[in-house]
Protein backbone atom coordinates (compact mmCIF):
# COMPACT_ATOMS: atom_id res chain seq x y z
CA UNK A 1 0.00 0.00 0.00
CA UNK A 2 2.49 2.15 0.50
CA UNK A 3 3.29 4.97 -2.14
CA UNK A 4 -0.10 3.85 -3.81
CA UNK A 5 -1.50 6.13 -6.00
CA UNK A 6 -3.50 6.42 -9.39
CA UNK A 7 -1.09 5.22 -11.69
CA UNK A 8 -1.48 1.69 -9.74
CA UNK A 9 -5.25 1.45 -10.44
CA UNK A 10 -5.84 -1.56 -12.62
CA UNK A 11 -7.37 -1.36 -15.59
CA UNK A 12 -11.07 -0.66 -15.63
CA UNK A 13 -12.58 -1.78 -19.11
CA UNK A 14 -15.44 -3.61 -19.26
CA UNK A 15 -16.57 -2.27 -15.46
CA UNK A 16 -19.45 -0.59 -14.26
CA UNK A 17 -19.24 2.16 -11.25
CA UNK A 18 -21.65 4.20 -9.73
CA UNK A 19 -20.23 7.81 -7.48
CA UNK A 20 -22.43 9.54 -5.09
CA UNK A 21 -21.69 12.99 -5.11
CA UNK A 22 -19.71 13.02 -8.02
CA UNK A 23 -19.97 16.84 -8.95
CA UNK A 24 -17.22 18.05 -7.02
CA UNK A 25 -14.61 17.17 -4.55
CA UNK A 26 -13.33 13.51 -3.50
CA UNK A 27 -16.59 12.48 -5.47
CA UNK A 28 -15.09 13.91 -8.64
CA UNK A 29 -11.76 13.07 -8.37
CA UNK A 30 -13.14 9.54 -7.73
CA UNK A 31 -15.43 9.88 -10.95
CA UNK A 32 -12.61 11.13 -12.63
CA UNK A 33 -9.75 8.59 -12.30
CA UNK A 34 -12.32 5.52 -13.03
CA UNK A 35 -13.31 6.64 -16.25
CA UNK A 36 -9.64 7.62 -16.97
CA UNK A 37 -8.75 3.62 -16.74
CA UNK A 38 -11.88 2.50 -18.75
CA UNK A 39 -14.74 2.25 -16.38
CA UNK A 40 -18.15 3.32 -17.47
CA UNK A 41 -19.04 5.94 -14.49
CA UNK A 42 -22.39 6.91 -13.33
CA UNK A 43 -22.19 10.18 -11.95
CA UNK A 44 -25.00 9.98 -8.93
CA UNK A 45 -25.45 14.20 -8.21
CA UNK A 46 -28.64 15.86 -6.90
CA UNK A 47 -27.83 18.82 -9.30
CA UNK A 48 -28.65 18.08 -13.04
CA UNK A 49 -26.43 21.26 -14.16
CA UNK A 50 -24.05 20.66 -11.30
CA UNK A 51 -24.16 16.83 -12.37
CA UNK A 52 -23.92 17.40 -15.82
CA UNK A 53 -21.28 19.85 -15.78
CA UNK A 54 -19.16 17.58 -13.77
CA UNK A 55 -19.69 14.82 -17.00
CA UNK A 56 -18.38 17.98 -19.47
CA UNK A 57 -15.69 18.12 -16.95
CA UNK A 58 -14.53 14.66 -16.94
CA UNK A 59 -14.70 13.94 -20.77
CA UNK A 60 -12.84 17.50 -21.75
CA UNK A 61 -9.63 15.79 -18.94
CA UNK A 62 -10.45 12.63 -20.16
CA UNK A 63 -11.02 12.39 -23.69
CA UNK A 64 -13.23 9.12 -24.87
CA UNK A 65 -14.38 8.69 -20.74
CA UNK A 66 -17.62 7.05 -20.23
CA UNK A 67 -19.89 9.15 -18.18
CA UNK A 68 -23.40 9.71 -17.70
CA UNK A 69 -25.21 11.63 -14.92
CA UNK A 70 -28.25 10.18 -13.41
CA UNK A 71 -29.71 12.46 -10.56
CA UNK A 72 -30.36 10.90 -7.18
CA UNK A 73 -31.12 13.24 -4.19
CA UNK A 74 -30.10 10.91 -1.13
CA UNK A 75 -32.42 13.25 1.28
CA UNK A 76 -35.46 11.69 -0.68
CA UNK A 77 -36.03 7.88 -0.71
CA UNK A 78 -38.54 8.03 -3.98
CA UNK A 79 -35.32 9.92 -5.60
CA UNK A 80 -33.17 6.42 -4.71
CA UNK A 81 -35.97 4.35 -6.06
CA UNK A 82 -35.76 6.17 -9.22
CA UNK A 83 -32.42 6.10 -9.67
CA UNK A 84 -31.85 2.44 -8.89
CA UNK A 85 -35.13 2.02 -11.20
CA UNK A 86 -32.85 4.07 -14.12
CA UNK A 87 -29.60 1.91 -13.33
CA UNK A 88 -31.92 -1.19 -13.85
CA UNK A 89 -32.97 -0.60 -16.95
CA UNK A 90 -29.82 1.36 -18.83
CA UNK A 91 -27.37 -0.63 -17.21
CA UNK A 92 -28.35 -3.85 -16.35
CA UNK A 93 -27.79 -6.67 -13.80
CA UNK A 94 -24.18 -5.52 -13.74
CA UNK A 95 -22.53 -3.27 -11.14
CA UNK A 96 -18.72 -3.41 -10.07
CA UNK A 97 -18.01 -0.88 -8.07
CA UNK A 98 -20.50 1.24 -5.47
CA UNK A 99 -18.86 4.54 -4.09
CA UNK A 100 -21.06 5.99 -1.09
CA UNK A 101 -19.48 9.23 -1.02
CA UNK A 102 -22.09 12.15 -1.59
CA UNK A 103 -22.30 13.98 2.30
CA UNK A 104 -23.24 16.65 4.35
CA UNK A 105 -21.26 17.65 7.52
CA UNK A 106 -22.64 19.80 10.31
CA UNK A 107 -25.41 21.66 9.27
CA UNK A 108 -27.81 23.43 11.36
CA UNK A 109 -31.02 20.72 12.60
CA UNK A 110 -33.11 20.19 9.50
CA UNK A 111 -35.14 17.10 7.85
CA UNK A 112 -35.30 15.24 4.40
CA UNK A 113 -38.34 15.19 2.55
CA UNK A 114 -38.98 11.90 4.41
CA UNK A 115 -38.65 13.26 7.99
CA UNK A 116 -35.49 12.10 8.97
CA UNK A 117 -32.49 14.81 10.28
CA UNK A 118 -30.60 15.75 7.68
CA UNK A 119 -26.98 14.55 8.45
CA UNK A 120 -28.58 10.78 9.31
CA UNK A 121 -30.85 10.88 6.87
CA UNK A 122 -28.21 11.81 3.61
CA UNK A 123 -24.90 10.16 5.02
CA UNK A 124 -26.48 6.87 6.13
CA UNK A 125 -30.08 6.14 5.35
CA UNK A 126 -29.91 6.89 1.64
CA UNK A 127 -26.91 4.91 1.00
CA UNK A 128 -28.18 2.05 3.24
CA UNK A 129 -31.32 2.27 0.98
CA UNK A 130 -29.15 2.76 -2.10
CA UNK A 131 -27.59 -0.09 -1.45
CA UNK A 132 -29.83 -2.28 -1.15
CA UNK A 133 -32.02 -1.39 -4.21
CA UNK A 134 -28.61 -1.97 -6.17
CA UNK A 135 -27.58 -5.55 -4.43
CA UNK A 136 -29.05 -7.86 -6.95
CA UNK A 137 -26.83 -6.13 -9.27
CA UNK A 138 -23.56 -6.20 -7.07
CA UNK A 139 -24.42 -9.94 -5.87
CA UNK A 140 -24.16 -10.81 -9.62
CA UNK A 141 -21.26 -9.19 -10.53
CA UNK A 142 -18.44 -11.41 -9.41
CA UNK A 143 -15.91 -9.23 -7.50
CA UNK A 144 -18.07 -6.34 -7.07
CA UNK A 145 -17.11 -3.97 -3.86
CA UNK A 146 -19.44 -1.29 -1.99
CA UNK A 147 -17.31 1.37 -0.47
CA UNK A 148 -18.45 3.80 1.88
CA UNK A 149 -16.83 6.94 2.39
CA UNK A 150 -16.43 8.39 6.15
CA UNK A 151 -14.61 10.36 8.39
CA UNK A 152 -12.13 10.58 11.07
CA UNK A 153 -14.72 12.63 12.61
CA UNK A 154 -16.75 9.53 13.33
CA UNK A 155 -14.84 9.54 16.72
CA UNK A 156 -16.89 12.53 17.55
CA UNK A 157 -20.20 10.00 18.84
CA UNK A 158 -21.25 6.87 18.66
CA UNK A 159 -24.55 6.25 17.31
CA UNK A 160 -27.65 6.22 19.67
CA UNK A 161 -30.34 4.19 18.74
CA UNK A 162 -32.95 5.66 20.82
CA UNK A 163 -31.83 9.21 19.05
CA UNK A 164 -31.06 8.66 15.78
CA UNK A 165 -31.98 12.10 14.74
CA UNK A 166 -29.76 13.44 17.67
CA UNK A 167 -32.84 15.72 18.73
CA UNK A 168 -32.03 14.62 22.93
CA UNK A 169 -30.54 16.78 25.25
CA UNK A 170 -30.18 19.18 22.19
CA UNK A 171 -28.66 19.31 18.34
CA UNK A 172 -25.49 19.53 17.90
CA UNK A 173 -24.44 19.94 14.26
CA UNK A 174 -20.85 18.10 15.02
CA UNK A 175 -22.16 15.44 17.39
CA UNK A 176 -24.96 14.55 14.78
CA UNK A 177 -22.45 14.75 12.11
CA UNK A 178 -19.89 12.15 14.05
CA UNK A 179 -23.49 9.90 14.84
CA UNK A 180 -23.67 9.32 10.73
CA UNK A 181 -20.03 9.14 10.08
CA UNK A 182 -19.73 6.16 12.84
CA UNK A 183 -23.28 4.55 11.08
CA UNK A 184 -21.37 4.94 7.68
CA UNK A 185 -18.51 2.12 9.39
CA UNK A 186 -21.34 0.27 11.34
CA UNK A 187 -23.77 -0.23 8.42
CA UNK A 188 -19.93 -1.70 6.07
CA UNK A 189 -19.46 -3.80 8.97
CA UNK A 190 -22.09 -5.12 8.94
CA UNK A 191 -22.86 -5.70 5.35
CA UNK A 192 -19.53 -7.19 5.71
CA UNK A 193 -21.07 -9.50 7.82
CA UNK A 194 -24.02 -10.73 6.14
CA UNK A 195 -22.30 -10.67 3.02
CA UNK A 196 -19.79 -12.94 4.27
CA UNK A 197 -22.88 -15.40 5.88
CA UNK A 198 -24.05 -16.00 2.35
CA UNK A 199 -20.99 -16.88 1.04
CA UNK A 200 -21.15 -13.51 -1.20
CA UNK A 201 -18.20 -12.40 -3.13
CA UNK A 202 -18.59 -8.86 -2.55
CA UNK A 203 -16.38 -6.69 -0.72
CA UNK A 204 -17.95 -3.99 1.26
CA UNK A 205 -15.45 -1.33 2.78
CA UNK A 206 -15.16 2.00 3.96
CA UNK A 207 -12.36 4.81 3.21
CA UNK A 208 -11.98 8.25 4.23
CA UNK A 209 -10.01 11.22 2.42
CA UNK A 210 -8.19 12.35 6.05
CA UNK A 211 -8.27 16.40 5.81
CA UNK A 212 -8.69 17.31 2.31
CA UNK A 213 -10.08 21.20 0.95
CA UNK A 214 -13.36 20.43 -0.27
CA UNK A 215 -16.49 22.49 -0.59
CA UNK A 216 -18.02 20.43 2.20
CA UNK A 217 -16.07 21.63 5.61
CA UNK A 218 -17.41 25.02 4.32
CA UNK A 219 -21.39 24.54 3.58
CA UNK A 220 -22.47 23.73 6.84
CA UNK A 221 -20.56 26.79 8.52
CA UNK A 222 -22.05 28.85 5.50
CA UNK A 223 -25.92 27.21 5.85
CA UNK A 224 -26.00 27.82 9.87
CA UNK A 225 -24.36 31.62 9.41
CA UNK A 226 -21.30 30.55 11.61
CA UNK A 227 -19.06 32.87 9.66
CA UNK A 228 -16.13 32.35 12.25
CA UNK A 229 -16.82 28.85 12.15
CA UNK A 230 -16.70 28.78 8.04
CA UNK A 231 -13.66 31.49 7.87
CA UNK A 232 -11.46 29.05 10.32
CA UNK A 233 -12.23 25.87 7.86
CA UNK A 234 -11.39 28.23 4.65
CA UNK A 235 -8.06 28.99 6.56
CA UNK A 236 -7.56 25.51 7.46
CA UNK A 237 -8.31 24.43 4.03
CA UNK A 238 -5.58 26.77 2.39
CA UNK A 239 -2.87 25.95 4.69
CA UNK A 240 -3.23 22.51 5.95
CA UNK A 241 -5.57 20.17 4.00
CA UNK A 242 -4.48 17.87 1.55
CA UNK A 243 -6.21 18.20 -2.27
CA UNK A 244 -9.20 16.81 -3.21
CA UNK A 245 -6.81 14.57 -5.50
CA UNK A 246 -5.06 13.41 -2.53
CA UNK A 247 -8.25 12.95 -0.60
CA UNK A 248 -9.67 10.41 -2.73
CA UNK A 249 -6.97 8.37 -2.89
CA UNK A 250 -7.92 6.12 -0.10
CA UNK A 251 -11.30 6.11 -1.61
CA UNK A 252 -9.78 4.67 -5.04
CA UNK A 253 -7.74 2.42 -3.28
CA UNK A 254 -10.58 0.71 -1.20
CA UNK A 255 -12.63 0.50 -4.78
CA UNK A 256 -9.83 -1.02 -7.02
CA UNK A 257 -7.06 -2.44 -5.40
CA UNK A 258 -6.38 -5.97 -5.57
CA UNK A 259 -6.65 -8.11 -1.93
CA UNK A 260 -8.45 -5.44 0.18
CA UNK A 261 -10.40 -6.94 2.53
CA UNK A 262 -13.71 -6.68 3.87
CA UNK A 263 -14.72 -4.49 6.51
CA UNK A 264 -11.55 -2.60 6.04
CA UNK A 265 -11.26 1.40 6.58
CA UNK A 266 -8.53 2.38 4.78
CA UNK A 267 -7.29 6.66 5.01
CA UNK A 268 -4.32 8.97 4.50
CA UNK A 269 -1.02 7.02 6.13
CA UNK A 270 -0.24 10.21 8.32
CA UNK A 271 -1.97 10.43 11.73
CA UNK A 272 -5.32 9.97 9.56
CA UNK A 273 -4.38 13.11 7.94
CA UNK A 274 -2.73 12.76 4.75
CA UNK A 275 -0.66 10.84 2.73
CA UNK A 276 -0.49 7.93 0.89
CA UNK A 277 -3.20 5.18 1.78
CA UNK A 278 -3.08 3.09 4.51
CA UNK A 279 -5.16 1.22 7.22
CA UNK A 280 -6.80 3.53 9.04
CA UNK A 281 -7.87 3.28 13.42
CA UNK A 282 -11.43 3.59 14.11
CA UNK A 283 -13.60 3.26 17.28
CA UNK A 284 -14.17 0.38 18.22
CA UNK A 285 -17.80 1.09 18.78
CA UNK A 286 -18.27 1.00 14.98
CA UNK A 287 -17.32 -2.73 14.88
CA UNK A 288 -19.90 -3.67 16.89
CA UNK A 289 -22.43 -6.96 16.34
CA UNK A 290 -24.96 -5.81 18.18
CA UNK A 291 -25.37 -1.99 17.70
CA UNK A 292 -24.91 -3.22 13.57
CA UNK A 293 -28.01 -5.73 13.87
CA UNK A 294 -29.75 -3.24 15.89
CA UNK A 295 -28.81 -0.39 13.54
CA UNK A 296 -29.74 -2.27 9.99
CA UNK A 297 -33.09 -3.45 11.13
CA UNK A 298 -33.93 0.21 11.98
CA UNK A 299 -32.38 1.70 8.87
CA UNK A 300 -34.85 -1.55 6.94
CA UNK A 301 -37.97 -0.45 8.97
CA UNK A 302 -37.02 3.45 8.54
CA UNK A 303 -36.21 3.09 4.64
CA UNK A 304 -38.91 0.10 3.86
CA UNK A 305 -35.77 -1.50 1.72
CA UNK A 306 -35.11 -4.76 2.88
CA UNK A 307 -32.24 -6.73 2.37
CA UNK A 308 -33.33 -10.21 2.03
CA UNK A 309 -30.98 -12.18 0.06
CA UNK A 310 -28.66 -11.15 3.36
CA UNK A 311 -31.06 -12.28 6.13
CA UNK A 312 -29.68 -13.31 9.53
CA UNK A 313 -30.23 -17.01 9.64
Amino acid sequence: MAGWNVSDIPDQHGRTAVVTGANSGIGFVTARELARRGARVVLACRSEARGSEAGDRITSEVPGADVEFVRLDLGDLDSVAEFAATFDLVYGERLDVLVNNAGVMALPFARTSDGFETQFGVNHLGHFALTGLLLPALLATPGARVVTVSSMFHVLANIDIRDLDSERGGYRPWVAYGRSKSANLLFTHELARRLAGVGSGVVAAAAHPGYASTNLQTAGPKLAGRKGAERVMEIGNRLLAQSPDAGALPTLYAATAPGVRPDSFTGPSFAMWRGAPASSWRAGWTRNDAVGERLWSASEQLTGVTYDALALK
